[in-house]
């Protein structure tokens, strides 16, 4: 068995436990516990005090399965019943005119040398951090609200189609045309259709239901391993078709939302599934995206310090005004709150910046400041949006949602 270091994984699981326990005993800091992480890790890292000096293979690798399981996680949090009918079209236009907004900022930093390609900068701004989304709106009384179902079908269009469009444009496959690659992509959703019809037919069965009942709460933990087994078969799948395995992993938790609808007979099995993926290999993924952060890049180079507000700005812009759509349904301060929640990123633009550095698309130090931003927002949009929803229910009484909505206001995703 060769020699592993794992003195590294060390000091990143104490940075994982530290994290949540000092937003726990602050309760007035209401900054996510992820930004710490990934402070942290920035501090501790090579480019901080050095008391992790590289990123060994095990952090590696358990980082990769951390990225994986938390779009695993972004995919698991969809539930395709309710984007439908006037909010998929609500949401589908919200995410055009991201897009649109998107290529006219990229456009605007490209001639001003941060980026080589106005597209990456676009799909980078488009997604939202569905994860950090809900917890606020539920915070606020807002989850199954016009404004909260509004915002969340919003964020899940912009998750899946800045997903798909990532893996589209810019995998890390340099001899695959953008034709080829859509074949493949059209391929991979082929056979990701197969397998959702077949685990739904297969979950219809009473005879394995019985089985799956008898062995979930055993040391079997059979749901969870078929959950697991679904995820890696479709990251492995993903990188056969030559197509980044984010996507398959964002497929893999969608498909388990839509054939594992009905949770009764099994109420803690995504619990289990996000005390895997929270509690263990998530963190390691975003505090080893702070040991990857060059702060002293950033720090020596005053032109790309100065760009962090103009990304937060770009961010702002991006995926903040396409909120206005929502005016009609729920006011000026609901459609400002909705929009400063649709413009909080942080995940998915770590992951981004990553593959835009590794193809060239962007300079580490500019990829650092594109992080820096998707940290600002995290810190400041949430509270700010919350704020608003607050004064906004203490103005007015809740109104009555209208028909055709209350169908989808099940539980918040």
């Amino acid at each position: 068995m060769p020699h592993v270091s794992f003195a590294s994984l060390v000091v990143v699981s104490a940075i994982a436990v530290a994290a949540p326990l000092l937003v726990g005993m602050f309760p007035k800091i209401r900054v996510p516990a992820v930004v710490f992480e990934i402070v942290a890790g920035i501090v501790v890292g090579p480019h901080g005090l050095k008391l992790v000096k590289r990123v060994d293979v095990p952090v590696q690798i358990l980082a990769l399965v951390g990225l994986a399981f938390l779009l695993f996680l972004a995919g698991l949090e969809i539930d395709l019943e309710r984007l439908r009918g006037r909010l998929l079209r609500l949401a589908g236009v919200g995410f055009v005119a991201t897009l649109a907004l998107g290529l006219g900022v990229g456009f605007i930093f490209k001639s001003a040398g941060t980026v080589r390609s106005p597209l990456f900068l676009a799909i980078a701004l488009a997604a939202t951090s569905l994860g950090l989304v809900v917890p606020v709106l539920k915070d606020a009384g807002q989850a199954s609200t016009e404004l909260g179902q509004l915002t969340i079908a919003a964020s899940s269009v912009a998750d899946f189609g800045a997903v798909v469009l990532l893996t589209l444009f810019f995998s890390g496959e340099h001899s695959t045309g953008t034709a080829a690659k859509l074949v493949l992509l059209v391929g991979f959703a082929i056979l990701a259709g197969v397998a959702a019809f077949a685990l739904s037919r297969l979950n219809r069965s009473m005879r394995f239901g019985n089985v799956l009942i008898k062995l979930q709460d055993t040391t079997a933990e059979i749901r969870v391993r078929i959950a697991v087994l679904l995820l890696i078969g479709f990251v492995a799948m993903a990188e056969r078709f030559g197509l980044e395995t984010i996507l398959g992993a964002f497929i893999a938790g969608g498909i388990l939302s839509l054939v594992d609808r009905d949770t009764s007979t099994h109420p803690n099995f995504r619990l289990k599934l996000d005390a895997i993926g929270y509690g263990f290999v998530v963190p390691v993924f975003f505090v080893t995206s702070g040991l990857r952060f060059d702060l002293g890049a950033l720090l020596h180079s005053p032109s790309a310090f100065a760009r962090v507000p103009l990304f937060l700005l770009a961010l702002l812009v991006v995926r903040g005004v396409p909120a206005a759509f929502y005016r009609r349904s729920v006011g000026a301060r609901g459609a400002v709150a909705a929009g400063l929640l649709q413009a909080t990123s942080l995940p998915f633009i770590v992951t981004a910046t990553e593959i835009g550095v590794l193809l060239h698309l962007i300079r580490p130090v500019n990829g650092a400041a594109l992080v820096s931003a998707g940290l600002l927002s995290v810190v400041l949009f949430p509270p700010i949006a919350l704020a608003l929803l607050r004064k906004d229910t203490e103005a007015k009484p809740a109104a009555p949602m209208p028909v055709g909505l209350e169908r989808v206001a099940g539980r918040p995703m």
